[in-house]
């Protein structure tokens, strides 16, 4: 069997989107699965897009959700260059076969007539096409046009009435007709190759087997067997993963903010990558049974393409939850310590600098917070009590402390914090206990007062704990209040 070699290839226009990464990841567990090579190659011809470190974030984000690679621009290769803008000499040389085989012909057309074409072709209420006006130019014709300064576009001559068929590894069996594609270009008037051009050889040069890659790239792919056929090279098998729709069933799009959508922003907040990795990994692919939790090394062990998905994949917001939830909950209280108490401190809750008290405080806050946190970044809400300078009461909890017996509980309490020599979580459970043989109140009418004095909620994490980590000046204050407040 030819050796497995697959490639993601992102244009360095932007940030590392959730479905360029689903497209990555899929290639990595199908080259890892079958002990095959996972190559990153740097698109990047389209000059006017690039942006300043759009490759650098890329780079970034694939290895912080756990992908390493075999061959790119960063750990090199025997099939360099992996940046397109570097292999504009190799593509010179291919282009020029075409030409010189009669197989491509230089179009000296500007853009105006072009668009005269297309307008005239829709008013007919024909599809719009290049009408190949320029297919069988002679010399001198070509000579006149650059003696009044036009520069040639090079497109491909498509063969008349023929059928590419292909058997797509998602899809099935796919066929086109030629003749629904006009002569395509493949090298701009600036001497840059059109991306069905470079691509095609970008993969066989670099002997890519397979290629997997979203579906709207489907209508790419007669004009990539059309080059292929023209060079008399087998293309490689291809595979067109569905779309990724959003809860409502309509194509994510990058303008709708229901779905946090780049890699970068669920680091940002406090997400996990291992998590991010198991839950793409199960945008449009799905393994055999109902487990949804999985490592890094068991996707890699049961990846399948035969079982990625013809629907649309849908982007479930409350799976992710979940997935991180999971495991964030199996973490080291450390590691998700370390995620959380950057979030409190960018939202002014701890300050920047925080001394050996305040961290070794922080961490047993975010420990008590980190079964209920599905991103790093709900700790700022979850734990909003321990910073609240004045405590708003809803109704609820309001009447918890309207109840006959709150006076009489409160200031035993207090009696028992003002004259506790140490103030700890066990502490507090057996000041609570002297509270209950003293006042005879227990169960709800003991816990749910001091609870709701000291956090304003009804329900909340374990409350002797909770208690401690308040500290004991605010324990008071707050006790204090609520029984002048009564």
């Amino acid at each position: 069997m030819t050796e497995v070699r697959v490639r993601y290839a992102p244009s360095p226009t932007g940030h590392l989107h959730i479905g360029n990464a689903r497209t990555a990841l899929f290639n990595y567990l199908f080259a890892r699965n079958l002990g095959g090579k996972f190559i990153i190659r740097i698109e990047d011809t389209d000059v006017k897009r690039n942006i300043e470190g759009g490759e650098e974030s890329q780079l970034k984000y694939l290895k912080w959700l756990g992908m390493n690679w075999d061959e790119s621009v960063d750990v090199g290769g025997d099939y360099g260059p992996y940046r397109q803008t570097e292999r504009l000499d190799i593509y010179r040389q291919y282009w020029q076969e075409l030409l010189d085989k009669g197989l491509a012909y230089r179009c000296y057309c500007t853009e105006e007539e072009l668009e005269q074409e297309r307008e005239e072709q829709t008013a007919r209420g024909e599809t719009p096409r290049y009408s190949g006006r320029h297919r069988d130019l002679t010399e001198e014709q070509q000579k006149a046009y650059e003696a009044e300064g036009r520069t040639a576009s090079i497109r491909f001559r498509v063969p008349e009435n023929k059928t590419y068929a292909f058997d797509d590894l998602v899809k099935g069996p796919i066929s086109f007709e030629s003749n629904i594609s006009g002569d395509f270009v493949i090298v701009k008037k600036d001497g840059i190759p059109t991306y069905n051009f470079a691509v095609v050889l970008d993969d066989y040069l670099m002997k890519i087997s397979h290629v997997l890659r979203g579906e709207d790239h489907i209508s790419n792919t007669p004009r990539q067997l059309m080059i292929y056929e023209a060079f008399g090279w087998e293309p490689p098998k291809f595979g067109h993963m569905t779309l990724i729709v959003g809860e409502n069933h309509k194509k994510l799009s990058k303008r709708d903010e229901s779905v946090i959508q780049f890699i970068e922003q669920y680091e940002q907040l406090g997400y996990l990558p291992e998590a991010m990795f198991n839950f793409i990994a199960l945008l449009g692919w799905s393994p055999e049974g109902e487990e949804e939790i999985f490592s890094r090394e068991e996707l890699i062990s049961i990846f399948d393409a035969n079982r990625l998905s013809k629907s649309p994949a849908v982007f479930d917001t409350n799976k992710l939850a979940h997935i991180n939830n999971t495991y964030i909950k199996n973490s080291d209280p450390e590691q998700i310590a370390a995620l959380a108490i950057p979030q409190l401190q960018k939202a002014s809750r701890l300050p920047e600098q925080l001394t050996e008290e305040q961290l070794s405080w922080a961490k047993s806050l975010v420990a008590l917070y980190q079964e209920q946190m599905t991103s790093a970044s709900d700790i700022v809400e979850l734990s909003a009590l321990f910073f609240r300078t004045h405590m708003e009461l809803d109704a609820e909890a309001a009447s918890v402390l309207s109840e006959p017996q709150v006076p009489e509980v409160l200031q035993a309490f207090l009696a028992k914090v003002e004259q506790a020599s140490e103030f700890s979580a066990s502490s507090m459970a057996v000041l609570i206990k002297e509270v209950q043989k003293e006042t005879g109140y227990k169960g709800k009418q003991l816990f749910m007062p001091i609870r709701v004095a000291l956090t304003g909620q009804m329900h909340g994490r374990d409350l002797n704990q909770t208690i401690y980590l308040l500290g004991k000046d605010r324990v008071l204050d707050r006790l204090k209040s609520q029984i002048r407040g009564a």
